[in-house]
C-alpha cells in the first residue's frame, strides 16, 4: 500500500511540474529590419564653401512610384567631411535610422563605389572593434570628371572578410539593407 501511495505522489507532482504556468508560451520575436525611406548624404567642405548635399527618397518603398535622387556636384581638388543620415519618414516624427546603425555598429557597414578615380572616400569611424562603419567619412576629390557613386549599407558583413574593412564589398557578404547611387560631377 505504501508502494502504491508514494506511486501517486509522484504522478501527482509530475504532472503538477509538467503544466506549470511559470513557463513562457510566447514566441521570440526576431529583430525585425529597419525601414529606410531616405538617405542624405552631406559633404562639408573644407574650403568652407557651400554643402553639397545628394538625397535619396523613396516613401512607397520598393515597386509603386519611382524614388526621388537629387545629386550634387563636387568642387575638384578639394576635401569633403561627409556624414550620411537615415530615415524612416512613414513614421511621425521621421524616425532616424543612422541611431540604430550606430548602436549595432558592429553589425553594419557603408560601402562607398565611386566609379571615377578622381574620388576617394576613407572612412572616419569605427565599430568597438576597430572595424569601419561609414556613417562618416573623408571624401577626396582630384580633377574634374563625371560618374556614379554607388553607397550600400550591408547588415552583418564580415568585416574580417579581405578588403572589406578598406571597403572592398566583394568579400563583405552580408544582407544589403540599403542600395542607392548617385551620379556625380566634379567641376
Amino acid at each position: 500500500m505504501k508502494k502504491l501511495s508514494y506511486s501517486l505522489l509522484a504522478i501527482s507532482l509530475f504532472g503538477m511540474y509538467s503544466c506549470s504556468k511559470d513557463e513562457p508560451n510566447d514566441p521570440v520575436i526576431p529583430n525585425e529590419e529597419e525601414i529606410i525611406t531616405t538617405m542624405v548624404w552631406q559633404l562639408i567642405p573644407a574650403s568652407g564653401t557651400d554643402t553639397v548635399t545628394f538625397t535619396f527618397t523613396d516613401l512607397d518603398g520598393d515597386g509603386g512610384d519611382a524614388p526621388v535622387i537629387v545629386n550634387d556636384t563636387l568642387e575638384s581638388n578639394q576635401q569633403y567631411s561627409a556624414q550620411i543620415t537615415l530615415l524612416n519618414e512613414l513614421e511621425m516624427p521621421a524616425e532616424n535610422i543612422t541611431d540604430e546603425v550606430h548602436d549595432e555598429a558592429s553589425d553594419h557597414q557603408f560601402f562607398y563605389q565611386p566609379t571615377t578615380a578622381e574620388v576617394t572616400i576613407a572612412y572616419n569611424d569605427n565599430d568597438g572593434f576597430g572595424n569601419p562603419i561609414g556613417i562618416s567619412t573623408n571624401v577626396n576629390t582630384t580633377n574634374s570628371s563625371s560618374g556614379t557613386i554607388t553607397i550600400t549599407l550591408r547588415h552583418q558583413p564580415d568585416k574580417n572578410g579581405s578588403g572589406v574593412a578598406q571597403g572592398n564589398i566583394q568579400n563583405a557578404g552580408g544582407e544589403t539593407d540599403i542600395e542607392v547611387t548617385f551620379n556625380v560631377l566634379v567641376q
